[in-house]
């Protein structure tokens, strides 16, 4: 790369209710001269967006097509239930699937959890997004169970949240194409795992530095001078006699 042209970006995905923050603030230090660019993706998508190099990696939710696309599990979040304020729900710590038998569930079209079956009554029609379903909730139609991170995402003032215990989990994890895994999605994934910025993992080892000699040669062709031996303070032979004692009167 020449003086003149610009440093590529890396192109970083991620779905709603991943925070970035972090590693971009970390990417930012190590590689100031690569720019870092943010591309968010609905999580039903993000899979086909890196297969189509729209982004270099990506925060995605698991599960992933592992044929093409290498992928790093990184956390499993907590599962909970949208409910408006003023809900008798709110009066326990946490909620079950059977606490929820004789409510309307809303079931999105974007859902990101794995159910057998969803808990509760299903609502005549399923909203289109998460984003919809709770403003349904807003209004009185039903509750919603999701992953936390979507339930402070879409937050409400008029709204609140508990646990749901025996339900399916959502598990974010970073991926990429396998196919593509260059330098910089080396570096990212450094930066995910919490290597520090001198791991040699993925970089070239540094060439061994020649050691210091430890006698200093002169230039000029000369021999130092040997160092004199320090004084031992004993009297040298002939030195000053001694004065003779004296005698008692």
């Amino acid at each position: 790369m020449t003086g003149s042209e610009e440093p590529s970006a890396f192109r970083l995905a991620y779905v709603p209710g991943v925070t970035p923050t972090k590693w971009v603030r970390i990417w930012n230090e190590r590689l100031p001269g690569t720019p870092l660019a943010l591309v968010g993706v609905p999580a039903a998508e993000a899979a086909a967006l890196l297969r189509d190099s729209g982004a270099d990696a990506g925060f995605v939710r698991l599960p992933v097509d592992r044929t093409d696309l290498s992928a790093i599990p990184l956390y499993t979040e907590t599962t909970v239930v949208v409910i408006p304020k003023d809900h008798e729900a709110t009066a326990v710590e946490e909620l079950s699937p059977e606490d929820l038998a004789e409510e309307t569930v809303l079931h999105p079209l974007d859902d990101t959890l794995d159910w057998e079956r969803p808990p509760g009554r299903p609502a005549f029609e399923r909203p289109a997004t998460t984003e919809d379903a709770v403003e349904l909730v807003a209004a009185g139609v039903g509750l919603l169970v999701v992953p936390q991170s979507l339930a402070r995402l879409y937050h409400r003032k008029d709204l609140t949240y508990r646990p749901l215990t025996d339900a399916p989990e959502s598990r974010i994890a970073l991926s990429w194409p396998e196919e593509r895994t260059t330098d910089l999605v080396e570096e990212f994934i450094g930066i995910v795992r919490g290597r520090t910025v001198n791991s040699t993992r993925g970089r070239p080892p540094t060439p061994p530095q020649p050691k210091a000699k430890t006698k200093a040669k002169r230039t000029d062709g000369k021999k130092s001078a040997t160092p004199r031996k320090p004084a031992t303070g004993k009297q040298p032979r002939g030195g000053a006699k001694r004065g003779k004692p004296r005698r008692r009167p």
